[in-house]
């Protein structure tokens, strides 16, 4: 499907693996029709100039459950068992995302904490109940000031603990500050995000220093930046470093390919030998049915909007995902 495979690890002498998907999508300003007062979401009601009204929203509904089932579908034949998500608006766009078509059958459920974020768009989480069973989540708030002294309304960072078959998985779910007011004026806010992570999975390792743990998200920067390089450190892999090129990333802006959606993991889950719940690979998923078809934005994600004018893609990034190997004992 046109995939970039970053790492394989693997053992076919093994008589039982079973292997899982752990994916990543920014689904771009997927928000409900109707006007909320208390964040900005004017830009997506029907009386706004970019029309959007229910038919364009449950169109976007199917073109993203078809996509998210196909994610790593050629791998192993099976959607993700768990997908982290950011610019969503609400519990009622989720619950219509995991009841469509393409995923009323996959037995997906949802997390989801509504977030002080100014544009009321969050971060969550969608699981196979049937696979992973989800122990504890909570909503983590980023504190962040602004160059004039006033708090920075940001997304908040999804904890969520639970187990795949026997295996206990923590999950950090990320959608970090834009680069809009500048890459370098932003900067420290994305910086201070990766402070936070590291700051909570202190806190996890601290109670289990063997605690396997997955980071993902949009960090809206890329892999060889400092806010993610920190966060990564010693005790991290990013496999993503092997995906980015000039030629490819989970998105495109003004020609530069960047990869600012990312699935980091404890070393733990490198280890060869003797380990049960195993890494073997990463990837973007960016089949040419997700990509735009013409024109000078001819290769890049397929999105819903070009400025005001709609378009009926799906996204302006591509899912990244990894595999994972759970050897039965």
């Amino acid at each position: 499907m046109g995939a970039n495979t970053a790492r394989q690890m693997g053992d076919s002498s093994e008589k039982k693996i079973n292997q899982f998907t752990f994916a990543f999508y920014n689904l771009e300003n997927l928000f409900d029709t109707k006007n909320d007062p208390k964040t900005l979401d004017d830009d997506f009601i029907p009386t706004s100039r970019k029309n959007w009204n229910e038919k364009r929203l449950q169109k976007k509904i199917d073109n993203l459950g078809k996509i998210i089932h196909q994610i790593g579908y050629n791998d192993i034949y099976h959607p993700p068992v768990v997908l982290g998500v950011s610019e969503v608006e609400n519990a009622f766009v989720l619950k219509q995302l995991v009841e469509s078509e393409y995923l009323k059958n996959k037995g997906y459920d949802f997390i989801h904490f509504d977030s002080p974020d100014e544009r009321g768009i969050d971060t969550a989480m969608l699981y196979r109940k049937q696979y992973f069973t989800v122990t504890h989540s909570e909503a983590l708030t980023l504190q962040l000031i602004n160059e004039n002294g006033i708090r920075d309304y940001t997304r908040d960072i999804l904890h969520i603990t639970g187990n795949l078959e026997k295996e206990k998985v923590h999950i950090l779910i990320n959608h970090w500050p834009s680069r809009r007011a500048g890459t370098q004026e932003t900067s420290h806010k994305r910086i201070a995000a990766a402070k936070k992570n590291r700051e909570i999975i202190n806190g996890i390792q601290k109670k289990d220093p063997d605690a396997r743990v997955i980071v993902m998200g949009d960090f809206n920067d890329n892999p060889q930046s400092d806010s993610v390089k920190n966060l990564v450190g010693t005790s991290f892999y990013n496999p993503m470093e092997l995906l980015h090129t000039k030629l490819a990333g989970s998105l495109s802006y003004k020609g530069d390919w960047n990869l600012f959606d990312q699935i980091l993991l404890s070393n733990n889950f490198l280890q060869q030998y003797g380990n049960t719940f195993r890494f073997k690979k990463a990837e973007i998923f960016d089949p040419d049915s997700l990509k735009d078809y013409h024109g000078r934005n001819k290769g890049i994600p397929f999105r819903t909007y070009v400025g005001k004018k709609y378009i009926g893609g799906f996204s302006d990034h591509f899912p990244v995902y990894g595999v994972f190997t759970s050897h039965s004992k």
